[in-house]
């Protein structure tokens, strides 16, 4: 971020060497994303201030708390894998998803066997859990 700025702030220093800063198309679009670029700066401060890296695993490992790769089976007989991760760290391709959505709320605190019934946007869907891990391949 640091870098890009740079280079973002290099961009409006030559902009507005070109004269009226009013009508200059690259000075007023250099600027918004200047600002868009120091608030990410500033967000990012912010959670980095708080952050807390979890290293240890949950005293019961056999339930879903942060952290569990989570083996489902929905409705249909399909396996689904998931990964409980927080919020800034969720990746759909690798199928990490936050701690706070509606799927990982009804999965927290349940262990292999159980029946999990999530409210989700797109309708209620029935899941019962085929395992839970702490073992991850990063």
């Amino acid at each position: 971020m640091w870098v890009r700025r740079r280079g973002v702030t290099e961009a409006i220093t030559a902009a507005a060497a070109e004269g009226d800063r009013s009508e200059n198309a690259e000075y007023i679009y250099r600027k918004k994303e200047l600002r868009e670029i120091d608030r990410r700066i500033r967000y990012l401060q912010k959670r980095l201030a708080v952050l807390r890296v979890v290293t240890e695993r949950p005293a019961d490992i056999g339930k879903i708390f942060f952290g569990a790769c989570v083996v489902l089976i929905d409705e249909n007989d399909e396996l689904c894998s998931i990964r409980i991760v927080g919020p800034d760290e969720i990746d759909p391709s690798c199928h990490w998803i936050s701690v706070d959505s509606v799927m990982a709320r009804a999965l927290l605190k349940k262990e292999a066997g159980d029946e999990v019934t999530v409210n989700a946007p797109g309708g209620e869907t029935v899941y019962l859990i085929e395992s839970v891990n702490y073992e991850f391949d990063d």
